[in-house]
């Protein structure tokens, strides 16, 4: 296993969920010498002008230091959330002995590759806590860390024709897992309560996800290919920490401030507190041109100069289907970073984003490949049109390249991770 793949393996497996997945950035940031900033407080210069971060749930906005009021930014941009299945409410139910778990689908997720794969549980408690201040919450992370769970398929005696006709999943009825065995239901949230340690009277509310226990690992003929959930996006949220961490440890001055921008909820529209419909991103960098001494038309005149790069995934030419890929546009798997452009705006690309992203990535001396969706078919988007939508930034979207991506376990190959540290890299410190 390459280094950069077994980092990038120890990440994922430790990310079970998008609030996990902003821990351990915080975590990553802590160890390189950034200062953790509590929004709730005014900040002072010193900690505006050095490297810092905002720590908000599953999102996060880091930068790395340096650059004086009204510089320009230059962000990278990704999302810490995944498809998959999420426990209701009130999830606890038995059906003919079995105890199972009631889930929703979380995204635009390929719900069969949920069947019959071991699964474990992870999200975040909501802990009453009393004090002579008065009772409150605070936030518990859980993950059972071991498989608990399995959505059982229909045996083929059962569905005969499964493999003629193909597989069709009701997400109401046939992707409940079970978890145990009884007549009555049994109790999810006080076995999460016990995994984490806390009283189970104290729990007040909960988001909780199934994901999938096996870790990460390479494999192919010479370990070249990594097999991992949650690629998409922890990849690129991965590669911009390191890119990040890279760039403040060997600063070069090139005007523009680097800025990591982790955003929650993309796979289900973005429109949330901690989405990047939302104002959080914007709030944090006025707040900290402000310390800086700045005032709002600096901020304003900062955004006029400065470019994002929305980084996620992107698709790999698929070797059983090439025909579902537009065909002067085929994508290779170690092939390097991808520019991904849609003149429907389904990503943000134009040409002076493509154009800075290109001469990033030769600076770098990281190929870059481009990829244009099918005319017949609907193309994906990325958080790269809501943020360049939301900011009025130049934004270029771009990824790096995979299989099955949205199932429960997707697939790129390892050499690709240096390609795109490298390139995000070469964005944070070409001028």
């Amino acid at each position: 296993m390459s280094t950069a793949a077994a980092e990038l393996g120890t990440f994922i497996d430790a990310s079970p969920t998008s609030w996990h997945a902003a821990a351990q950035v915080a975590a990553r940031l802590d160890d390189a010498g950034f200062t953790a900033l509590d929004p709730t407080v005014e900040w002072s210069a010193a900690q505006a002008a050095a490297p810092a971060y905002v720590l908000r749930e599953g999102a996060l906005v880091a930068w790395g230091g340096a650059g004086a009021a009204g510089s320009p930014l230059r962000l990278i941009g990704a999302h810490t959330d995944s498809p998959g299945l999420r426990l209701r409410p009130r999830a606890d139910r038995s059906v003919a002995g079995w105890r199972q778990l009631g889930v929703e689908v979380y995204g635009g997720a390929l719900v069969n590759s949920w069947l019959d794969r071991d699964l474990r549980l992870a999200g975040r408690l909501a802990i009453r806590e009393s004090s002579t201040a008065g009772v409150r919450t605070t936030a518990h992370l859980v993950d059972t860390q071991v498989a608990v769970a399995r959505v059982p398929q229909l045996a083929i005696h059962l569905d005969r024709e499964v493999n003629s006709r193909g597989l069709l999943l009701d997400p109401q009825r046939d992707l409940s897992p079970v978890w145990g065995l009884g007549d009555t239901p049994g109790d999810v949230i006080a076995h999460l309560a016990g995994r984490a340690g806390v009283d189970v009277r104290d729990v007040v509310a909960w988001d909780v996800a199934l994901v999938d226990a096996q870790p990460s690992a390479c494999l192919g003929e010479r370990g070249e290919l990594l097999a991992a959930a949650r690629l998409d996006d922890l990849c690129c949220v991965w590669a911009g920490t390191r890119a990040l961490i890279d760039s403040a440890a060997s600063p070069v001055s090139t005007g523009a401030v680097a800025v990591l921008a982790l955003h929650d909820h993309e796979e289900v529209g973005s429109t949330t507190s901690t989405g990047a419909a939302g104002t959080w991103t914007a709030q944090v960098l006025e707040r900290r041109e402000l310390a800086l001494g700045g005032t709002r038309v600096d901020f304003l005149r900062s955004l006029s100069s400065s470019l994002l790069a929305s980084a996620d995934m992107a698709h790999a030419t698929h070797p059983n289907r090439p025909e579902r890929h537009e065909p002067d546009h085929h994508i290779r798997a170690g092939g390097g970073v991808v520019i991904k452009t849609n003149v429907n705006a389904r990503y943000a690309t134009a040409s002076p984003g493509a154009a800075a992203f290109a001469l990033a990535c030769d600076a770098a001396s990281v190929p870059v490949q481009q990829y244009s969706h099918r005319g017949d078919l609907p193309c994906g988007s990325t958080i790269g049109p809501i943020a360049a939508a939301g900011l009025a930034v130049e934004t270029v979207d771009i990824g790096a390249p995979m299989l099955s991506m949205h199932s429960a376990r997707e697939l790129m190959a390892c050499s690709d991770l240096d390609l795109l540290v490298g390139a995000l890299r070469g964005w944070y410190t070409t001028p």
